[in-house]
C-alpha cells in the first residue's frame, strides 16, 4: 500500500470510469493524434491497447493507495449533485467489495485490446471495434464505481449496445441471432429492475445506495421491499444469468469473437451478482430474506442444470461446441456465486465474491485458448476437435494443451487455484445460513451443489482426455503452440488464477469487512 492523496485517489477513480469514452471518441477521429503505424488500423488497434493500458495502470494505482485497514469505508469518494429535481448525484466511491471488480474489469479488458491488436477478429472497420470496446469497458467500470441508484441503471444499460454490435458485427455463424437474443432478454429484464429502483427511490426519498445501506430498509415497508427484490431481482437474475432465464448465453457466447466471450463471461456476468450484494442485500434486507430460499433453490437448479448439459455437450457424437459447452459451465458456476449470497452470511456472500473474481480469471482463460484453437484448426466442434484434427493436443501444440488442461482444472475447483474457495465457502454459508432462514432446506441446496462439483469435475475431465490426451497419428497436422502476443495475454491471468488460490486472504481481506458491515447495516 502507497500513501496517495484523497484528492488523487478521486481523480484517479474518476479517470477510470471517464477515461474510456474519451477514448472512444479519440478512436472515432480521422486521425487520433500522436499515433503511428504501418496502417491506419494499425493505428486505431494500438491506441486501443494504450487506453486500456492506461486505465489498467490508473485502476493498479488506485488499489495500491485504497486503504486496506479500512476496506468497508468507501474511499476515492466523488459527490456532486447533477439533477437536483430528483435528488440524483454523480456519486462515485470503491470499497473492498467493488475495488476487485474495478480492478478484474480494467485487467481483461487490457488483455482483450491487446490480443485483438494481434489478432483483430474478422468483421468491419478496427474503429468502430476499439470504441465499442471502450465504451463497454467504460459502462462496466461505471457499474462497479456508482453509488447512486439511477446512476447505477444507465451504466448496467450502456453496456448492452457495445456488446449487442460485438457481437453482430464481429461474432461468427449465427451472430444476428443471437445478439437479437440478448439484447432482447437483457432489455426485458432491464425494464423491469428499473421500475424496481425507482420504487426504492421514491418510497425511500433518495437514489443513494450509501444512505439507503445505512437505512437497511428502515424506511421501506415489507410490501415494497418485496416488490423491489423481485422486480430488481429479475433484471439481475437475467445479467447473471440464474436458470431459467440463462438461455440467451449459450447462444451469444457460441456466436461472439474471442475477446466478446472473454468480457462477456469474464466481466458481464458480474454486473448481475454485484447488484445483489451492493443493493438488495442491505437496502431491502427484509424482502431478500423472503425471497432467499427460492433464489437458493433455482441457483443449485442451475448448478445441476448446467453440468448435465455441459456432460451432453462433452460426450463422442454428441456434435458439442466448445465454446458453447464453457458457457454453459459459466451458468453452474453463478449458481454457486447466487447459491453464496442467498445464504445472507458472511462466508457464503464472501465466497460469492471470491467465486466471483476466480470466474473472472478462469473462464476469460478459456475463453482466450478456445479461441486459439479456433484459430488453428478452423473449428470448436468436439467431435472434430477429436477425429479430423487428432485428440493429442499435448503433442503437436504441449502448451496450449497444458495450458488448456490448467484452465480446465482450475474451474473444476482444484484445492490451490482460485476456483477452489468460492465454491467452497458458498457451500460452508448453506451449512449454516442466517437467522430466518430453513437450516434444512440450506442443507438440501448445500448437498445438491455439492454433488454439482462432481459433475463439473467429470465435464472438465472429458473434454480434457477428448482434445489433449490420445496417441498421436503419423498424418496429424502441425498445429503451433502458443505465441508470443498469446502468452502475453494469458500469463497475468494463469498467475492470479495461482495467486488467489494460494493466497485467498488477499482477497477475502477486502471483502469481509465490507461484507460484515453491508449484512450489519450498510456501509459509511
Amino acid at each position: 500500500m502507497i500513501d496517495i492523496n484523497e484528492s488523487v485517489m478521486q481523480f484517479l477513480l474518476a479517470f477510470v470510469v471517464v477515461g474510456p469514452l474519451l477514448g472512444a471518441v479519440a478512436a472515432l477521429l480521422p486521425a487520433p493524434p500522436g499515433l503511428k503505424g504501418k496502417s491506419p488500423e494499425q493505428a486505431v488497434l494500438r491506441h486501443g491497447v494504450t487506453v486500456t493500458g492506461a486505465i489498467l495502470i490508473a485502476a493498479i494505482v488506485l488499489a495500491l493507495g485504497f486503504d486496506h485497514d479500512q476496506p468497508s469505508k468507501m474511499q476515492a469518494g466523488t459527490d456532486i449533485s447533477w439533477i437536483p429535481a430528483l435528488d440524483v448525484r454523480i456519486h462515485l466511491g470503491i470499497d473492498g467489495i467493488s475495488l476487485p471488480l474495478l480492478v478484474l474489469t480494467a485487467l481483461l479488458t487490457f488483455l482483450c485490446a491487446l490480443y485483438s491488436y494481434f489478432k483483430m477478429p474478422e468483421g468491419p472497420t478496427p474503429k468502430a471495434f476499439v470504441a465499442l470496446l471502450l465504451v463497454l469497458e467504460a459502462g462496466t467500470l461505471a457499474t462497479f464505481a456508482v453509488l447512486d441508484l439511477v446512476l447505477f441503471f444507465l451504466a448496467f444499460e450502456m453496456v448492452l449496445i457495445p456488446m449487442y454490435f460485438l457481437i453482430a458485427r464481429w461474432g461468427g455463424e449465427g451472430r444476428s441471432q443471437a445478439a437479437w437474443r440478448f439484447i432482447l432478454y437483457t432489455l426485458l429484464g432491464s425494464v423491469v429492475m428499473l421500475l424496481g429502483l425507482l420504487l426504492i427511490g421514491i418510497k425511500a426519498g433518495t437514489f443513494d445506495m450509501v444512505a439507503l445501506a445505512t437505512d437497511n430498509g428502515r424506511s421501506l415497508s415489507t410490501s415494497v421491499q418485496l416488490i423491489a427484490v423481485l422486480a430488481i431481482g429479475i433484471g439481475l437474475a437475467v445479467k447473471t444469468p440464474m436458470w431459467p432465464l440463462h438461455s440467451w448465453l449459450p447462444d451469444a457466447h457460441t456466436a461472439a469473437p474471442t475477446v466478446g466471450s472473454v468480457l462477456l463471461a469474464g466481466v458481464l456476468l458480474k454486473m448481475g451478482t454485484y447488484g445483489f450484494v451492493r443493493i438488495l442485500l442491505p437496502i431491502a434486507p427484509d424482502g431478500f430474506r423472503t425471497f432467499a430460499p427460492y433464489l437458493a433453490a433455482l441457483a443449485v437448479v442451475g448448478i445441476i442444470y448446467g453440468s448435465l448439459a455441459c456432460l451432453a455437450l462433452a460426450k463422442q457424437g454428441a456434435k458439442g461446441d466448445l465454446k458453447r459447452l464453457i458457457a454453459y459451465s459459466s451458468v453452474g458456476h453463478m449458481g454457486f456465486v447466487l447459491l453464496g449470497i442467498a445464504t445472507m452470511t458472511p462466508t457464503g456472500v464472501n465466497g460469492a465474491l471470491f467465486a466471483n473474481i476466480a470466474h473472472g480469471l478462469i473462464t476469460g482463460l478459456l475463453f482466450f485458448l478456445v479461441g486459439a484453437l479456433k484459430d488453428r484448426t478452423g473449428t470448436t466442434d468436439l467431435d472434430t476437435l477429436a477425429k479430423e484434427t487428432g485428440a493429442a493436443l499435448y503433442g503437436k501444440a504441449p502448451r496450449l494443451g497444458g495450458l488448456l488442461a490448467f484452465a480446465a482444472v482450475a474451474s473444476l475447483g482444484l484445492p490451490g487455484l482460485a476456483g477452489f474457495w468460492g465454491e467452497m465457502l458458498a457451500l460452508f454459508g448453506a451449512f449454516r445460513p442466517a437467522a430466518g432462514l430453513s437450516r434444512p432446506a440450506f442443507l438440501t441446496f448445500m448437498a445438491i451443489g455439492a454433488f454439482g462439483t462432481l459433475l463439473t469435475a467429470a465435464y472438465l475431465l472429458i473434454v480434457v482426455r477428448r482434445v489433449c490426451m490420445g496417441a498421436l497419428p503419423q498424418d496429424a497436422p502441425t498445429l503451433p503452440d502458443v505465441r508470443s502476443y498469446e502468452f502475453a495475454a494469458w500469463t497475468p491471468l494463469v498467475a492470479l488464477t495461482v495467486v488467489a488460490g494460494l493466497w485467498p486472504r488477499a482477497l477475502l481481506g477486502l471483502s469481509d469487512p465490507a461484507v460484515q458491515q453491508l449484512l450489519a447495516g450498510g456501509t459509511r
